[in-house]
């Protein structure tokens, strides 16, 4: 049987996070409490979740950001065989 994954991404046109960050963002060890465009605070705990239920499944995550463009959050995940 062929290893069958499907892709998604959810962009966003917001601040960016900038490089230094990048490397602790699912660390929950990182304390990387920020603000978002409209001034909501965030802990970024929903993304360490996320990265977590989706390598449990056997797939992967990853985020690619540009300051001042937005950001690039992707995951893959095996397609159930039906």
């Amino acid at each position: 049987m062929k290893n069958t994954q499907v892709e998604v991404i959810v962009e966003d046109s917001g601040t960016g996070i900038e490089e230094n960050k990048l490397n602790n963002l699912f660390n929950i060890g990182a304390n990387l409490n920020t603000t978002g465009t409209k001034g909501e605070k965030g802990t970024g705990l929903g993304l360490i979740l996320s990265k977590e239920f989706v390598e449990k499944n056997g797939g992967t995550m990853r985020v690619e950001s540009t300051i001042g463009s937005g950001s690039r959050f992707i995951f893959s995940l095996p397609l159930a065989p039906f």
